[in-house]
């Protein structure tokens, strides 16, 4: 599986941006698609995940800003995020998991700054 992640940028605090991630290659029908980041001199952390029949979960900080979604016939996940804040700055990796194991996309920076 392939992971070709893309739309990060710099925004100011209470922007908005949105990253699309699309999978590529043999793709099993049952996964789980997700959102990590890594800001500068912490560990990688979840953000969100998605299966494939669309049960979400959120890590507590990014809770009624961000959506993850994902369009099945696209092999494509999204994280919209809104009313992004300074401390949403890393690199957020697109995330892939099925039974044969787990798949990384190359990050995308995030800069949230005035």
């Amino acid at each position: 599986v392939q992971l070709q992640a893309s739309g990060g940028g710099l925004v100011q605090p209470g922007g908005s941006l949105r990253l699309s991630c699309a999978a590529s290659g043999s793709i099993f029908s049952s996964n789980v698609m997700g959102w990590y980041r890594q800001a500068p001199g912490k560990q990688r952390e979840l953000v969100a995940v998605i299966t494939s029949r669309r049960s979400t979960n959120y890590t507590d900080s990014v809770k009624g800003r961000f959506t993850i979604s994902r369009d099945n016939a696209k092999n494509t996940v999204y994280l919209q995020m809104n009313s992004l804040m300074p401390e949403d700055t890393a690199v957020y990796y697109c995330n892939h998991k099925d039974l044969r194991g787990v798949y990384w996309g190359q990050g995308a920076l995030v800069t949230v700054s005035s």
